[in-house]
């Protein structure tokens, strides 16, 4: 009894891998490698447009499939996670030793960084006891040229026993001979005859004894030496995967399991203890791929990253780390803030002109006042109000956060913070999913991924709202801008705002410090785990390359999950604000209800009111308290900031008040798409609503302790 083609054959892609073939003469290629290898860049420049993303089934990790046509035959490229090894000690390692072992992919190339070979080595390797059609892909040879480093790529190819290709992935070097080498092998026209890395004598013996009785059981299915190695390593993962992917149990057939027994004699013989197993096997793995890389890889320049430790001596000294990362969020956002004014303008100009068409048209048609205004004044201002106001901010941030993250900086951002998080008992990689958060707190959640703990990626997506996103940044700057810039006269307000919201930003993160360190003693107790932090060399950013991704992966689908969330809240504000009991709106009886409430947090009932109606999209909790003072019965916006200040303080705003809706605005509820991620990723209502009360009850006792602190001390 073996492999049957539902359990690895296409039944296995299309129903549990989630691979469609849409013919049966597509080949399915896996595209693995290393983190910061160029595997995506590989991936992109060779799909280009023509590609999509999900999650594997019952995982919180992408996947990502794009097509590619070489030689009249359609590819199909699956980008697996980026991972070091495939001893799944990890999600992301776990899904890609599936794939490459069970997913049955035609072939599978081998992203690897030409400046570090010897280190992406250890992947190649491992791979190549697994499978033989593997494609090996040497990228950024141009960046091994210029540090001077010399690889002999046919040397390199006859040690390994398959192809090696050289590539400028950026430039699209080298991709062209990479799909011909993919072409042939996948067409039977090359023979690999990798490597086989021979182990001590005692684990040898041990294969060997263990390994025919495997050989009748795959049918060549899987290569049976490297199943050998796992049952005697004993990878409980691994058997769960037989169970899962194969039609039967290895555990369960008597004659593996007696030559199991009598495999494992022989190493306790050698002394050789189960858990020196492993350690034997990964040495003798480390030493193979260093003996190769020596014989092949010539170093001209004694010190080639030289400049790369320069310059991390500063960005990530203990001294000098955290206020130029401070400085740098600063500028992005004195960038964001400014460049976002006018395209905000001209397209709420737009928008707002297509409402007139609108409503001119729904006059022509005679249809009732209230269809035109739940429809019009209701659900499609809101949309407007959401895109106008949240996509230039987006258009601006995510390029130049996704610019940070190709020039190599963000790593540095994660390894300064690594160390407040560790205190936190919390994981350093949190530090990346919080920048994340500044752009959208739904993408922030999406990020937690990359963090292996189940306990820290937990705290990772409660915490991350702590992080204003760029919908609640119109708000802060508003209030930043009505209430406390006006010391500043001149140009220098724009500076002054920066400065008084990147406060604000600090105190976000010193929340999410805290509530990290709160919840890892409480609900989520345990210690920090160890991770391995790489600092990839600092890389010329590819510009064009990276506002067209930015643009599309993160602005559009963030865009879009708010609409869908924001369109019938529309229609709800619109209601509440022109549906009357007696003298006064349904929103004016919600908002005298909650007054008493809000006096205590410093706001008044009409705040609170707007905060609520505005948990689909932060952008509209503005817009709502000046429908709301005004009693329009739909949303509208005053033509200058002074004019909504002396709207606000004729309404009683003071500056406890501007503190206040700062404070809650920073610390409250997620909005509705974040939930909605929420809810996704941890595929758990209990966490979705977990995340939603922790920030809003510290929003509601921080905003108590500062508003009734100051009034008990007099100062207003």
């Amino acid at each position: 009894m073996g492999l049957t083609n539902q359990s690895t054959g296409v039944n296995v892609l299309d129903n549990e891998l989630k691979i469609q073939r849409t013919s049966p003469y597509d080949k399915i290629i896996a595209l693995t490698g290393n983190p910061n290898v160029g595997k995506s860049t590989v991936f992109n420049s060779l799909t280009g447009l023509n590609q999509h993303t999900g999650n594997w089934p019952g995982k919180t990790v992408t996947n990502a499939q794009g097509k590619y046509k070489h030689k009249e035959t359609d590819f199909i490229m699956v980008d697996i996670p980026g991972t070091y090894s495939l001893m799944a000690n990890s999600v992301e390692e776990e899904v890609a030793r599936d794939f490459v072992c069970f997913g049955n992919p035609d072939a599978t190339i081998i992203v690897t960084d030409a400046t570090c070979l010897e280190r992406n080595m250890n992947l190649v390797l491992q791979t190549l006891e697994i499978t033989p059609n593997v494609v090996v892909c040497v990228n950024l040879i141009d960046e091994a040229k210029r540090k001077k480093i010399n690889i002999d790529l046919k040397e390199l190819s006859a040690n390994l026993g398959v192809p090696v290709i050289g590539t400028n992935a950026r430039k699209g070097q080298g991709l062209k001979d990479l799909m011909d080498a993919v072409y042939f092998m996948t067409n039977d026209t090359i023979a690999p005859s990798p490597l086989t890395i021979h182990y001590e004598e005692p684990i040898e013996k041990a294969i060997h004894i263990l390994e025919p009785s495997l050989q009748a059981l795959l049918n060549d299915k899987l290569n049976s030496r490297w199943v050998a190695l796992k049952l005697l390593d004993e990878d409980e993962t691994l058997l769960k995967a037989f169970r899962k992917y194969l039609d039967f149990d290895l555990m369960e057939n008597q004659m593996v399991n007696e030559q199991l027994k009598e495999a494992r004699k022989v190493l306790d013989k050698a002394d050789i203890k189960q858990d020196q197993l492993r350690d034997k096997i990964v040495s003798h793995i480390v030493c193979t791929a260093e003996n190769i890389c020596c014989e092949v890889i010539t170093i001209e320049k004694e010190h080639y990253n030289l400049m790369d430790r320069r310059i991390d001596s500063v960005l990530t000294s203990r001294i000098f780390g955290i206020p130029i990362m401070i400085g740098l969020l600063g500028i992005i956002f004195w960038l964001t803030i400014t460049g976002a004014n006018y395209p905000s303008a001209m397209l709420a100009n737009l928008l707002f002109g297509v409402e007139e068409r609108l409503t001119g048209f729904f006059l022509w048609a005679g249809t009732p006042t209230w269809v035109h205004g739940l429809l019009v004044l209701g659900v499609y201002r809101t949309l407007a109000w959401v895109i106008s106001v949240m996509l230039p901010p987006m258009a601006i941030f995510f390029p130049l956060f996704t610019l940070l993250e190709d020039l190599g900086y963000l790593p540095r951002v994660a390894f300064n913070l690594d160390n407040f998080f560790r205190k936190a008992c919390a994981h350093g990689k949190q530090a990346l999913t919080m920048c994340m958060g500044f752009g959208c707190n739904a993408a922030g959640i999406i990020g937690c991924r990359i963090i292996d703990s189940p306990r820290e990626r937990l705290i990772a997506i409660i915490t991350n709202n702590f992080v204003p996103c760029n919908g609640r940044f119109p708000t802060l700057i508003a209030i930043i801008t009505m209430f406390f810039t006006g010391v500043v006269a001149g140009p220098y307000q724009s500076i002054f705002s920066t400065l008084l919201l990147t406060g604000v930003i600090v105190l976000g993160v010193v929340m999410t410090l805290l509530i990290s360190k709160i919840l890892s003693r409480t609900i989520l107790k345990g210690l920090p785990s160890s991770f391995t932090l790489e600092l990839p060399p600092y890389r010329k950013p590819q510009v064009g390359r990276v506002i067209v991704r930015s643009i599309f992966d993160r602005t559009l689908f963030v865009l879009g999950r708010a609409t869908v969330v924001a369109a019938p809240a529309g229609a709800i504000i619109w209601i509440l604000a022109n549906i009357f009991v007696g003298d006064l709106s349904l929103l004016a009886h919600c908002a005298t209800f909650l007054d008493p409430f809000a006096w205590l947090l410093g706001l008044d009932g009409y705040i609170l009111m707007a905060f609520i109606l505005g948990f689909p999209a932060n952008e509209i909790v503005v817009p709502i308290i000046i429908m709301s003072y005004m009693a329009t019965g739909s949303m509208l916006e005053l033509d200058s900031l002074n004019q909504l200040r002396e709207l606000l303080v004729s309404h009683g705003w003071t500056w406890l008040t501007a503190i206040s809706v700062m404070l809650f605005s920073l610390m409250h509820w997620p909005c509705g798409t974040t939930c909605m991620t929420i809810k996704k990723e941890t595929q758990s209502i209990k966490w979705a609503l977990v995340s939603f009360l922790i920030p809003t009850i510290t929003g509601i006792v921080i905003c108590f302790a500062v508003a009734n602190t100051v009034r008990l001390l007099g100062l207003i």
